[in-house]
């Protein structure tokens, strides 16, 4: 259904983000970050949860381009080539971020609504899918 993921494929999925987050924090850690920043911009890519007003379509994009490791590896790569504290900051709190999503089960979007993630569907439509099987 949509490409979503099922059973044990779906929790290594999940163990993978959690893992990125644990990862990401001692990074952030190691790098003797302030903290008090990370909590600040931590919950930053969810600001693309607006494009969602637009319709579904957009609300994927919008989504899936605020939470995909792309980004945020882009941001670590460039911050440790040039070199560039903030976006070496930037890029750690964005991959614990989408490992922080990941482990919860928040997939990157289908067009068909919020609820179809390739983790499988959440809230209201995993009730559903779950009474179908």
């Amino acid at each position: 259904m949509l490409g979503e993921t099922t059973g044990a494929v779906r929790v290594l999925l999940r163990l993978e983000g959690f893992c990125m987050l644990i990862a990401a924090c001692i990074a952030y850690a190691k790098l003797d970050l302030d903290w008090s920043t990370f909590a600040i911009y931590f919950l930053v890519p969810d600001i693309s949860l607006l494009g969602y007003f637009a319709g579904a379509k957009v609300g994927a994009i919008s989504y899936n381009t605020a939470h995909s490791y792309l980004g945020a590896i882009a941001s670590l790569v460039i911050g440790v080539t040039v070199p560039s504290p903030a976006l070496q900051c930037a890029g750690l709190i964005w991959c614990a971020h989408i490992g922080f999503d990941r482990a919860l089960g928040y997939g990157l979007k289908y067009p068909e609504g919020f609820g179809f993630t390739h983790l499988g569907r959440i809230g209201r439509l995993a009730v559903k899918h779950s009474d179908v099987q």
